[in-house]
């Protein structure tokens, strides 16, 4: 929502930003260790965040109409709360963290790429232009990314057993598919608008998930809630905290008033 402020305030401060997450946690490791944004000189090429695909990976359009908030929840990979889980059934948590790889590591959209690997096993990794491609593995638990930033720059024990690479045997990828899943490609187009659209994005998600797992709307209604109110407000300049807070707040209230009318659905 606030990512230009952010990284400003950061900067102000000599402050370094050690991501937690576990995407952008495996790309800050992948990077070059004095990677400061200049991609000119850094031989960075490109950032791929990976996703798992949630639990509705293969699902038809059709059965996608048919999902209960209780098969969204059960993920296959990570165990996470609600919101996250949903988020990661339609793609949009990997939209939300395209964007914030945006600010983190200075990286234009086009140089930003997303590969589904169900095995969730391959947290992100980084391209450069030599031909090399650095990925960070490890078994899928949020103690070894919080061990990580917790002993940064050294390394401790973490208490998440190492990766028997005999017992995993293959890693698979794929594209994303945004025909079924376009919470991706809202995200992308809400990055290229600028401005409070992240927000718009961001708090038009909440609402629609709310919605879903409250049976008021079904699975596909939240892309269309959110491309509705990303479509009908007016992107601002996100210079000021108080103008992301006003953008929020007018998202949350059209998107409420859309699903409530039954336009959102």
């Amino acid at each position: 929502m606030a990512g230009a402020l952010f990284m400003r305030t950061a900067k102000e401060n000599g402050a370094v930003i050690l991501p937690i997450d576990s995407e952008h946690n495996a790309i800050f490791q992948s990077l070059p260790r004095d990677f400061s944004g200049d991609w000119a000189k850094s031989g960075v090429k490109k950032l791929w965040l990976t996703a798992s695909g949630g639990p509705f990976l293969d699902f038809s359009a059709e059965a996608l109409m048919k999902v209960t908030p209780e098969q969204a929840l059960n993920h296959p990979r990570w165990s996470m709360g609600q919101k996250i889980s949903v988020d990661s059934a339609t793609l949009m948590n990997k939209g939300l963290e395209v964007i914030e790889a945006h600010w983190l590591f200075a990286a234009p959209p086009e140089k930003i790429g997303v590969a589904v690997h169900p095995q969730s096993l391959v947290h992100s990794l980084v391209e450069y232009v030599d031909g090399a491609m650095l990925a960070q593995l490890g078994n899928p638990d949020m103690r070894a990314p919080i061990a990580h930033a917790l002993a940064w720059p050294e390394r401790v024990t973490s208490g998440v057993d190492g990766l028997d690479l005999f017992q995993v045997a293959r890693l698979d990828f794929r594209p994303p598919d945004t025909a079924r899943f376009p919470c991706l490609n809202l995200a992308y187009a809400a990055l290229a608008a600028g401005g409070v659209a992240p927000a718009i994005l961001n708090a038009a998600n909440e609402v629609a998930v709310a919605a879903f797992l409250e049976r008021r709307v079904a699975f596909p209604g939240i892309f269309r809630a959110i491309d509705a109110v990303l479509d009908a407000m007016l992107v601002t300049p996100a210079d000021t905290l108080e103008a992301i807070l006003s953008a929020d707040a007018a998202a949350r209230r059209l998107c409420a008033a859309r699903l409530h009318s039954g336009s959102g659905e």
